[in-house]
């Protein structure tokens, strides 16, 4: 998925939806900007403030408007769970989210270079689809080969600084992670709000 440029997307959007926007650089300069136009600002309809929050979601997660809306609409059919965790689980299980947390690289879109090249394992088999739904159990691993390759170098920093969630066991020494389960949604810091999300497409 092409994205255009991304400080440009995340200052409209006002939340830092991108890795390379979630500094403190970006947040000072929003800080400044939020206090220079906040008289200035237009007053949002409702419909604004979900269209606004359907695109962090879906710029979160670096998906294109087709894919995000089908998972929503998906969660939405579901019967057995609530419909903002069934959505919230279906984005975290996507294999490029999983090693994206899992501090496999810098950026998501670096963690699908790795899934689309075959540098990526999953149950000792190359998975070259980033949106492969993991399940529990499966073990997410860097291929042996590829391990040799400067590409990697930092891997165990990254790795062992990556967000401690309960559903993830991660390895840095074997460079392996393990999904223990269902991505729990209280224990991860959106930058959109889910509810207002389901709103949008359930006009």
């Amino acid at each position: 998925m092409k994205i255009g440029p991304k400080y440009k997307i995340a200052r409209k959007l006002g939340a830092p939806v991108f890795e390379k926007t979630q500094t403190q650089k970006f947040a000072l300069s929003e800080a400044k900007k939020t206090r220079r136009f906040t008289k200035r600002r237009k007053q949002i309809t409702d419909y604004g403030l979900r269209l606004k929050e359907k695109q962090k979601g879906r710029y979160s997660y670096a998906l294109s408007e087709k894919v995000f809306g089908r998972m929503v609409r998906d969660a939405m059919k579901q019967k057995t769970k609530k419909v903002p965790d069934a959505l919230f689980e279906s984005l975290e299980s996507r294999l490029d989210s999983v090693i994206t947390r899992s501090g496999f690289g810098p950026t998501r879109f670096f963690c699908r270079q790795l899934i689309s090249h075959g540098h990526i394992l999953v149950n000792d088999k190359k998975m070259t689809i980033s949106s492969y739904k993991v399940k529990k159990g499966d073990v997410i691993k860097i291929k042996p080969k590829s391990l040799e390759k400067g590409l990697f170098r930092d891997e165990d920093e990254d790795m062992a600084m990556s967000t401690d969630v309960s559903w993830l066991k991660v390895d840095p020494l074997k460079k392996t992670v393990t999904f223990k389960g269902a991505p729990v949604r209280d224990e991860v810091d959106l930058f959109f709000d889910i509810n207002s999300v389901l709103e949008f497409y359930s006009r």
